[in-house]
């Protein structure tokens, strides 16, 4: 347990097991369920956790309680892993009403059989609920990241509950800086919607805010307007800063050389920073999260089908669906008789917005030769100039 205030616990837990949140991204540290609970004359409890997680939290929950009912389970967001634990609490409280949007009221009936008749509160934008001391207020905010989503404001404490807003992978405790992996959640987990994030901080904007208790990762009590500023920009998809990010995929290593010569030119002649990534190899969504901290790309794959290298058709697949934009992008390809890269990765770019394709593309034909070095300076100058 982790005291917020007197009066708001953490009850969540951390989850060490866990290699693979969500079944595709990598959490070497594992991942916290956040729950909380608000003792009053009325007693809340915000959200739940994953189910294979419920013994720990109901331990928790139990102990934060100390012989006193729950009155009422707020349900900000039904993904699985916070809204889990839903019907043993249900079961275990019967005389508690389950507050909820009406879209979440809906999806519970998907989820459970459980009998909602006369348990729910349907609450909308604006809509209060008074525990005593403690009144929350919700406010909607649809598709960040499900279309059910609510976050919580409590006045007299001065928290918002953020739903999955303001996460990150890792659990509570993880010793490591807060940025990187809540940039690597933000872009992966709500990077299509950053017009409704920007919504949503336009909520927050109206509000006096000390705390914010999200459904992941650490309460964040310090330099809030930081982590404010940082969804700001990432939601609005400017580029967070300069920098140059270099994707490449590469299969008997010629394009990769090529890639890492591009590396050794743009340091030779600024002190830009420069990221490599192999597509082939390395963590996709590491990937994708600094294609969007930097303002300039460089894609280098090989032809393959007719088309792109299946990695690098990947990657650009997913910057596609998380509404990549507002970034300059250079172009490398490599084929030993019909070169088509090139041609693809420039078909992708187009269909995404305020993209800026920096000539010169290069084109090798199968191996580096001097007259591609040359190519890859007038480009390393091409990226320099912005």
């Amino acid at each position: 347990m982790e005291h917020i205030t007197e009066t708001i616990i953490n009850i969540g837990v951390n989850d060490r097991d866990i290699t693979m949140f969500e079944g595709q991204y990598a959490v070497k540290c594992g991942m916290a369920y956040n729950s909380y609970v608000i003792l009053d004359e009325k007693t809340a409890v915000m959200d739940t956790v994953d189910a294979h997680m419920t013994d720990a939290w109901l331990s928790g929950l139990a102990q934060a309680l100390n012989g006193r009912t729950v009155d009422y389970l707020i349900v900000q967001h039904m993904e699985p892993d916070h809204s889990g634990s839903i019907q043993e609490l249900a079961v275990r409280f019967p005389g508690m009403k389950i507050v909820a949007s009406a879209a979440a009221c809906n999806m519970m009936k998907q989820f459970f059989d459980l009998d909602l008749q006369g348990r729910t509160v349907t609450i909308k934008e604006g809509d209060a609920l008074e525990l005593g001391s403690h009144t929350l207020r919700f406010y909607a905010a649809p598709m960040v990241h499900w279309p059910e989503v609510m976050v919580t404001y409590e006045a007299s404490e001065k928290v918002v509950f953020s739903a999955d807003g303001f996460g990150k992978f890792g659990t509570r405790d993880t010793d490591e800086d807060w940025t990187c992996e809540a940039r690597r959640y933000y872009f992966n987990i709500c990077g299509k919607y950053g017009a409704q994030v920007q919504e949503l901080l336009k909520k927050l904007a109206t509000l006096d805010v000390s705390v914010i208790c999200p459904l992941h990762g650490p309460v964040l009590t310090e330099n809030l307007g930081y982590y404010i500023d940082k969804y700001n920009v990432w939601s609005s998809y400017e580029p967070e800063e300069k920098g140059i990010f270099i994707a490449y995929a590469s299969v008997y290593g010629h394009t990769k050389e090529a890639a890492r010569k591009l590396k050794e030119i743009l340091e030779s002649r600024s002190r830009e920073k420069v990221v490599l990534s192999d597509l082939c190899k390395d963590d996709p969504h590491e990937a994708l999260e600094d294609a969007f901290r930097y303002d300039r790309m460089v894609l280098a794959a090989i032809s393959y089908d007719a088309g792109v290298f299946p990695a690098m058709d990947d990657f650009l697949h997913h910057l596609q669906t998380k509404n990549f934009q507002k970034r300059s992008v250079a172009l490398i390809e490599n084929g030993s008789w019909a070169p088509t890269a090139g041609k693809t990765m420039k078909a992708y770019l187009e269909a995404m917005k305020e993209i800026r394709i920096i000539e010169p593309m290069v084109t090798i034909r199968s191996a580096l030769k001097p007259e591609t070095m040359t190519e890859l300076e007038a480009l390393a100058d091409a990226l320099l100039q912005g």
